[in-house]
């Protein structure tokens, strides 16, 4: 009698677990798009290119001037973010702008968007998965 009370509880349990780790699941591009904090949106590649085709925001290379120099996005502008300059560089920087920020893979670009975040900057797009998977794409790249 007490197990066939405690089935429908378990299995509700059950689908609930279920349908967490389902909604866990997303696809790419469902993830491309999400919130990381206020100001800081993460996209995918091709949110990233459509935001760059527009030609009015700016992207901003913060991987190291080596990285940089060996390919970057076309318009590129480079700013290191582990440099003990950064933060003042970055703060000669228009703020009202929309910056569309990326590194290799995505460690650098996020610890960067929390630091020009911290700074007041507001507009913050960033390229979740890195360069290499812009390259990986076959997204446009100069030397």
């Amino acid at each position: 009698m007490m197990s066939s009370f405690l089935f429908p509880i378990f299995a509700s349990g059950a689908i609930l677990l279920g349908t967490l780790s389902t909604s866990a699941d997303t696809t790419t591009n469902e993830r491309s798009s999400r919130v990381a904090s206020p100001g800081i949106r993460k996209v995918g590649v091709e949110e990233f290119e459509k935001l760059w085709k527009a030609k009015t925001n700016v992207v901003l290379d913060v991987r190291t001037r080596k990285e940089f120099d060996a390919g970057h996005i076309p318009g590129a502008k480079n700013l290191d973010v582990n440099q003990p300059d950064f933060e003042k560089k970055a703060s000669t920087l228009d703020k009202d702008k929309v910056y569309l920020v990326h590194c290799a893979a995505g460690v650098r670009s996020a610890r960067a968007c929390d630091k020009l975040h911290g700074l007041g900057f507001q507009n913050l797009i960033d390229l979740a998965p890195g360069f290499k998977a812009w390259q990986k794409a076959g997204k446009q790249v100069e030397k």
